[in-house]
């Protein structure tokens, strides 16, 4: 801890150094209650960084269902079971068109994910 005092975070150099450090500890092994607190506050310290720094991207229920039609190597047709009808299909994939909650279930239960993945479509 002394080699490597806790300090805020301000840049990504800091960021990967204080990675490495805890990456390191975790290394060993065998934890002590110091080393868990240590890890703690460098956990915080991380966090707080990315938090500021490192937004995290939100993406649209739309361009999820793209994904996952994409990642499962299926076309807009596989989806016409669900949703009922070819038109359906490429108006929710456009943005155009709203889902009931029961077709967001379905559609998640489909691809086995959570329908709050999805729920912005509604």
């Amino acid at each position: 801890m002394t080699t490597f005092p806790p300090r805020p975070i301000t840049n990504e150099t800091e960021l990967i150094a204080t990675q490495n450090r805890i990456n390191s500890i975790l290394d060993k092994g065998s934890l002590t209650k110091d080393d868990r607190d240590y890890l703690k506050v460098l956990g915080m310290l991380v966090y707080e960084y990315e938090e500021e720094h490192e937004p995290i991207l939100t993406i649209s229920g739309v361009e999820i269902l793209k994904a996952l039609l994409e990642e499962s190597q299926l076309s807009p047709q596989d989806l016409v079971p669900i949703l009922d009808n070819e038109f359906m299909v490429l108006e929710v994939l456009n943005g155009k068109c709203q889902l009931s909650e029961n077709k967001i279930q379905e559609l998640a239960n489909f691809f086995n994910i959570s329908p709050s993945l999805l729920i912005d479509i509604a």
